[in-house]
């Protein structure tokens, strides 16, 4: 059997895996897809990636120690360790509002999923972090997220691609905006036409920058915000799904739930079930 730490962490509902393995020789993991983001550090050995790339063609890559993989949500993949020189690696799994633009800046895109580091000293401190999260899984939650933001950090630094690009675009202004204003204002009664209109432009312009910049539309950032929120309490707390639902902006149960179930696939309740 593979030697492995792993646990799973929600409460920010950005980091739901994560773990550290050393695979036996020619340990195999899918064909499968995830439903968030799923970032592998290969620290020693090599191993094989087969994942789809943007036209859903599968395309092979040889990985080895010091480089890493990324598999996108929805995206088909296998991964299969070495016969002799099986890999040993960490995993973070993960999703969130900014977590696409991130993931740009970095380099990464499904036609180029390889991690390849020009700093050694971020990849180094990128790896420890990994490797702290998977060894430490009965930390306080938030400190965990804290190590989680510095992984993420390290990840964008240790990239030959990184654009860490400080433009003074007036959409990059209102993205900001809004996503203040979602954050400030979740638990209430609120429109996509109320955010646009706390930036002072229109619902479209609204659309189209929210597409280009985060990959959501305003309604689907809203919501995927709320429920996130709403599996931190689920976690942390003992309320009723009842008053969890109407800390989110959903004071209908039934609606609450089924807008729930779109974005996990299970119920609030199942959900903390699994989750405790």
């Amino acid at each position: 059997m593979p030697e492995i730490l792993s646990g799973i962490s929600t409460f920010q509902a950005a980091f739901y895996q994560y773990g550290w393995e050393r695979c036996t020789p020619a340990h195999q993991f899918g064909p499968a897809a995830r439903t968030h983001y799923l970032f592998h550090y290969v620290i020693s050995g090599t191993g094989l990636l087969m994942a789809q790339d943007q036209k859903g063609e599968t395309r092979n890559y040889s990985i080895k120690s010091g480089q890493g993989f990324l598999l996108y949500p929805g995206q088909i993949s296998t991964y299969i360790a070495d016969k002799t020189n099986p890999w040993e690696y960490a995993w973070l799994e993960f999703d969130g509002l900014r977590v696409k633009e991130a993931l740009d800046i970095a380099g990464f895109s499904k036609d180029q999923p390889i991690y390849h580091a020009t700093s050694k000293e971020y990849r180094e401190i990128m790896m420890n972090e990994m490797l702290y999260i998977a060894k430490h899984p009965d930390e306080p939650p938030f400190h965990l997220i804290g190590h989680s933001y510095l992984f993420l950090d390290a990840l964008i630094r240790s990239t030959s691609s990184t654009r860490m690009i400080k433009t003074g675009k007036m959409s990059d202004y209102y993205i900001k905006e809004a996503i203040n204003f979602v954050e400030q204002n979740f638990p209430y009664d609120i429109s996509i036409e109320d955010i646009a209109a706390c930036c002072g432009i229109n619902r479209s312009y609204l659309g189209k920058i929210f597409h280009n910049s985060i990959g959501k539309t305003p309604q689907e950032f809203l919501i995927h915000y709320r429920m996130s929120k709403a599996t931190e309490l689920l976690k942390m707390t003992k309320l009723s799904i009842a008053d969890i639902g109407n800390a989110v902006g959903y004071p209908n149960q039934l609606h609450f739930s089924r807008a729930f179930k779109n974005i996990y696939g299970v119920s609030p309740k199942n959900w903390r079930d699994q989750n405790h």
